[in-house]
This record gives structure tokens, sequence and C-alpha cells, in this order.
């Protein structure tokens, strides 16, 4: 299983100017891969709660989110920075950007890096983000497909256009090509049946989440066999899973939570201390002490 690492992004850990030396010293500690997340807004009084155990009304979402560095602009820090490690979303919230300026950012990345770039896309879970970004939170699923569609028209045709519900793309020219062919990996995110299907059916694999076994188990077998019943190898999925170790967690205990999601079948999972410590260097710390943990067995 690959290893991954949060890059500074958010709360008291949304530095700028410390995101190349982190991505520089953990490529060099041997982290596979970084990552970042996607907030747009955080509401004084939310539409929606946190869809994680221990938040309420009253506590709705990580105080740590009020404070957000664009995802994009972080990586391509990143990218600059480093020359092995992969670069991935977790998740970017499509719905939230016009496709066709996507796939320019998406495709600018994945040359910049030279070819490192994994695109995890997700729909989000909170109405008022959608609000504030004048998109619709109850077609966002449909939206999605349409914003598939088009990212995949234009990294594998060219000339492209596009005619559809949603977005009007006139034919034309797209010469600025990823490197990576016949396009980036796509993840999407959710923990739904339906968004488990649409992962089986048109994506590359799943940026999930830890969840009780059962419950894993569960939704990457609908993914498989809508994978199967599409035409498509089950077994050529991925799965990377999203890890918030608690602010107590030691390196031992990290390292062995690692090792369950391990036995789930992942292929990577990137472990998420902005959390559980204050400060990027600890975070930097902590995490190559769980790697070394990890990599000793």
């Amino acid at each position: 299983m690959q290893i991954g690492i949060a890059l500074p992004q958010y709360g008291t850990h949304a530095q700028a100017g410390r995101v190349a030396s982190f991505a520089r010293d953990a490529e060099a500690a041997g982290f596979d891969s970084f990552w970042v997340s996607d907030r747009s807004l955080t509401p004084v009084e939310p539409s929606d709660v946190y869809p994680v155990t221990g938040y309420t009304p009253e506590n709705p979402y990580p105080r740590a989110y009020t404070t957000f560095l664009d995802p994009l602009t972080v990586l391509t820090i990143a990218a600059t920075a480093t020359t092995r490690a992969r670069l991935g979303t977790s998740t970017l919230n499509a719905t939230w950007y016009p496709p066709l300026l996507l796939a320019r950012s998406l495709t600018s990345l994945d040359r910049l890096s030279e070819g490192r770039v994994d695109v995890g896309l997700g729909l989000g879970w909170m109405r008022d983000e959608a609000t504030a970004v004048n998109t619709d939170f109850d077609k966002r699923g449909a939206h999605l497909d349409e914003i598939l569609d088009i990212l995949h028209g234009i990294w594998t045709e060219n000339p492209f256009g596009h005619e559809g519900p949603n977005w009007r793309i006139p034919r034309a020219h797209f010469d600025l090509r990823p490197v990576q062919r016949p396009r980036p990996p796509v993840l999407l995110g959710g923990f739904s049946p339906a968004a488990m299907r649409r992962i089986g059916r048109r994506a590359d694999g799943w940026a999930g989440v830890t969840l009780p076994p059962d419950r894993h188990a569960a939704l990457w077998d609908i993914a498989r066999r809508a994978a199967d019943e599409a035409g498509r190898d089950p077994a050529a999925l991925r799965q990377e899973i999203r890890y918030f170790p608690e602010p107590e967690a030691t390196p031992e205990s990290i390292a062995t939570a690692l090792s369950a999601i391990r036995a789930t079948g992942a292929d990577g999972c990137f472990f998420d201390l902005q959390q559980s410590v204050n400060d990027p260097a600890e975070a930097l710390d902590l995490g190559i002490r769980i790697l070394d943990r990890v990599r000793a067995g």
C-alpha cells in the first residue's frame, strides 16, 4: 500500500510559505503521495452538519475549516518542489467549477508535474457551499456525470465540442494535452450506493475515507459489481483512502490503523494530521515517524 500525507492547507497549517519545504522534505523521507481537499465556505449558521460522527448543529464542522488555502494552488507549489510523489485531490468538489476551466487547470498541473496528478472529484455535502457558487445541490450527481464527459472529451479528443443540458462548448482545438495518456486517473469520492456505482461505471477508483470494515467492504462490492456490469475490469479499480488520526494518536496507533486499512485492499492511504497537531513542522515530524513505523512492519 502506498502511503501519503495531506499537505499544509487549512486551519493553523494554512501557511503557503511552508508548503514547498514540507513537500520537499516529505518526498525525501519516502512519502509516495501528497493530497489536498476543498472547502469554499464555512457559514456562521450552516445548512448541513459535517457528516462525521461527533458533529452537531452547535459544533457543525471542524473549526480549522474556517481558513482554507486553494487546493490547486497548494498542489502547484508542491509540484514545483518535488519530482516523484503523486499529487492528488481528495476531493475537489467538481460542480463548483466550470468544466472547461477545470480541465485547463488540471491539465496544466499534470504538465507542470510531468504526469503525477490523480484527479479526485466529489460532490460536496453542504448546501450553503453550492448556493455560494451558484450551483444546484440537488442536481449535483447529474452535473458530475456531464463534467466527467467533458473532462474525458477534452483529454482524449482534439478538436472537441460538447452540447449538454448544462454546458455548451463550441468545437475547438485543445492542444494543451496531459502528460498522462489517455488522461490523468480520475477517482471519485462518496459513500452512497449511487456514488459507488458511478465509480464502477466511470472512474479509475475510489477516493474514500475510513469506514467500519463491513461497510467499506459492502460499498466496494457495489463499485466492483457496477464495473463488471459495465464491461470493465473490477480488479483495475483503485482505492485511495483518507484517514484522520485523533489528536492523542501515537505513531504506533496510527501505524496499526494503517495496517487495518491495508487489510481492506486499499492501494493507497494518506493521513491528514492538520486536526491532530498545530503546526506543519509537527505534522511532518509525526508523519515521518509514522512512515518509519509502517515501513519497519
